[in-house]
């Protein structure tokens, strides 16, 4: 055990340029300089040769790590992060090469910026796009590279990426807690916001993965009936994990761990083959970074043991689907976790005004926060009795609750002593209850010292959700403050209780403690006044609303031109992916499925014909061929109405309209194909299927 733990000890952070590191290959006064630029207070991060310097050291650590090149690596609007690699050496004129990397080259970078999504940003022959050194998150080399994190942005100044208004929205919310501790006579200078996001996701076998080209080409079966046996047993939850899982499982822990990456939880999911991975906070822009990395490092570490990680968001019908919890919290130096109710939470007014704010922010911006989840994937998890319902709502647990509804009815507050358990067995100790139970069904719920949104799914960058979150509260806590600020000291304890009970009051519809899964509930929301956004062309229909461009405009995260380029990129998305998915359906439905359902018809059919020779009764086998045969014909008609759905579209150029044609025409239509092949599939001799079968693959 002791070896063990000094391996972890010795191996975690060994491929970060920390700043352990950085103080190995620098003088003590340049590390301070570097650090002292790195400050909230200053206008400009570092000059060319202090930048010299730092990319000095980098190097020979990078170097000394076994790297031979480069690479600015940055998260385009596409969610997915992108590289471009440049090696270390330059070539001499004796033909000799020396080995380079400049302040400038660590500065600054280009890449192409036409070859990404830009929403109508940037057009092809607007080639120019430029890189910058993100000096906040620490360099790491991975596969013989330096990797640098960058933002990315065009040459017209427009973003290009997801980090830079994450980094926006988190000096917006940083800036609005500093005003808000002060009304409190609380003064510091630092806030962080973190993050720790846990990732579901599924391993199957690459023997299984290559037999279908749904999940090849799509990330998800297109077709596939029901298993016998599937999550009803409830057996796989924390249950005993495979050797061969538990392998994958350590070796990517120690991947992790190289790269700093704080992974401490691994477990079962509900779904056969499906696993969970929850790492520690960390800061928001680099706990979003590792997700990025703790993605790609899983499917890379799934190779070594011939399995395939699947991060869709439903891989299989009729099975739970794979989520990103974004637990998400708010600390103040001097003052801890601002989500941190404390021993007696009904006389903790900072905590009940910051609370309430945010309640306030939800209800405000439940548009924006169904737009931050809003993909085509997504669409299938949210609402299936398995993830929140796509109504943004808020738990905050019965305690924090009830002290709100007595303060608003100028009641008492009766504080409940903790429940102690009552097990009866006297060799296992007692201990206390939480003040509240968790509600798995509630989009955004407090947990007791933070708020987990559940709404993202697995495969997702997590920067719009945060994006989201931060800018609306940011903007309420805004608007706190402008207000109680006009008041005076002696008046301002008073004030504060009064604006807790008007924003509870004003927002008390957000807050939801019951089934979130129910039909009672969607009718409930409705009378409330809440958003019930299914689709995703219902949730971005709102993203450009003035409300919305006042918003970003007044905490200066988006202008209005990047607003509507990142709506048309989603819509965008949301269109092609359905695009794939119907071609790649009827490419299956057209090589494999209909040939097999041929071929059986077939041998229904001579067998009919012999036994009637013979004089042999063949009602089963003609009830059989006449069930297959009608199948085929619905099939057929079902395909035909695909493919003049498809061409429908090729008429409409408006992104808007042609989604929401996408999701009525043809998602509804490849539902129905699939439904009928699906039945097909419970009728066909397996020998004669042309893929595994859901059961071939959960359970192999």
């Amino acid at each position: 055990m002791k070896n063990h733990d000094t391996n972890i000890l010795d191996t975690y952070n060994e491929l970060v340029f920390t700043d352990e590191e950085l103080k190995q290959y620098v003088s003590k006064d340049v590390f301070e300089q570097f650090k002292n630029s790195l400050k909230d207070d200053q206008k400009e991060i570092l000059s060319l040769e202090l930048a010299n310097q730092i990319a000095d050291a980098m190097k020979a650590w990078a170097i000394s790590k076994g790297a031979t090149h480069y690479t600015h690596w940055f998260q385009p609007m596409n969610g997915v992060s992108a590289e471009k690699h440049e090696s270390f050496i330059e070539p001499q004129k004796n033909g000799s090469i020396i080995i380079k990397f400049s302040g400038k080259e660590l500065i600054k970078g280009e890449a192409d910026g036409s070859s990404f999504p830009s929403g109508g940003l940037r057009t092809t022959f607007e080639a120019r796009g430029y890189t910058a050194w993100d000096a906040s998150s620490h360099a790491f080399v991975r596969n013989q590279t330096l990797y640098i994190p960058t933002i990315f942005m065009s040459y017209q100044g427009h973003i290009l990426d997801k980090k830079i208004p994450l980094h926006r929205s988190a000096t917006a919310l940083k800036n609005q807690t500093l005003r808000f501790v002060k009304l409190f006579d609380y003064h510091s200078n630092h806030v962080r916001i973190n993050v720790g996001a846990e990732q579901e996701y599924f391993l199957i076998t690459k023997e299984m993965f290559n037999q279908r080209l749904d999940l090849k080409l799509t990330g998800r079966t297109l077709f596939g009936a029901r298993s016998p046996k599937s999550q009803e047993l409830e057996d796989h939850y924390y249950g005993q994990i495979k050797t061969n899982v538990m392998n994958f499982m350590m070796d990517l822990d120690r991947e992790l761990w190289r790269l700093g990456i704080p992974a401490k939880t691994r477990h079962n999911e509900v779904a056969p083959c499906q696993h969970e991975l929850a790492p520690v906070f960390e800061r928001v822009s680099v706990a979003i970074d590792h997700n990025q990395l703790t993605m790609e490092i899983m499917k890379k570490t799934a190779e070594k043991y011939d399995l395939v990680c699947l991060l869709h968001e439903k891989p299989f019908a009729n099975m739970n689907g794979s989520g990103k919890h974004n637990n998400w919290s708010i600390s103040v130096d001097g003052i801890g976790n601002m989500f941190n109710p404390g021993d007696n939470p009904e006389t903790n007014d900072c905590f009940l005004l910051y609370i309430t704010s945010l309640m306030a922010a939800v209800d405000n911006h439940q548009d924006l926060l169904r737009i931050s989840v809003a993909t085509a994937g997504n669409e299938h998890r949210l609402g299936g009795n398995e993830a929140p319902p796509a109504i943004v709502t808020m738990f905050l647990g019965d305690q924090i609750t009830e002290i709100l509804e007595a303060m608003a009815d100028a009641k008492v507050y009766y504080k409940k002593e903790p429940k102690t358990t009552a097990h009866g067995v006297k060799f296992v100790a007692n201990f206390n209850s939480d003040s509240s139970d968790r509600n798995r069904t509630s989009p955004l719920a407090f947990t007791g010292n933070k708020f987990e949104f559940r709404m993202p799914g697995s495969s997702m960058n997590l920067s719009c959700v945060n994006i989201m979150l931060n800018t609306a509260f940011a903007d309420t806590l805004q608007q706190v403050c402008d207000e109680l600020e006009q008041e005076s000291k002696p008046n301002i304890k008073a004030a504060i209780k009064r604006k807790i009970i008007a924003l509870f009051k004003e927002h008390r519809r957000i807050l939801f403690n019951g089934n979130g899964y129910s039909l009672a509930w969607e009718k409930e929301a409705q009378q409330r006044g809440l958003l019930n956004l299914k689709t995703v062309p219902e949730a971005l229909a709102l993203y450009d609303k003035p409300k919305n461009f006042e918003l970003f405009k007044r905490q200066a995260i988006y202008t209005e031109t990047e607003v509507n380029a990142r709506k048309i990129i989603l819509l965008e998305e949301y269109c092609k992916t359905i695009k794939i998915e119907s071609l790649t359906m009827l490419d299956i439905l057209n090589r494999q499925i209909l040939p097999a359902a041929f071929s059986y018809e077939q041998q229904l059919s001579k067998t009919c014909l012999r036994k009637n020779e013979l004089g042999i009764d063949s009602k089963v086998e003609l009830s059989t061929l006449e069930n297959i045969s009608n199948l085929i014909k619905s099939i057929h008609f079902t395909k035909n109405l695909l493919l003049t759905a498809l061409a429908d579209l090729r008429g409409i150029n408006d992104w808007t309209k042609k989604a929401k044609a996408y999701r009525q025409n043809v998602f509804e239509t490849m539902g129905d194909l699939r439904d009928y092949c699906d039945k097909l599939e419970r009728l066909m001799p397996k020998h004669l299927w042309p893929f595994p079968t859901y059961a071939d693959i959960l359970f192999n």
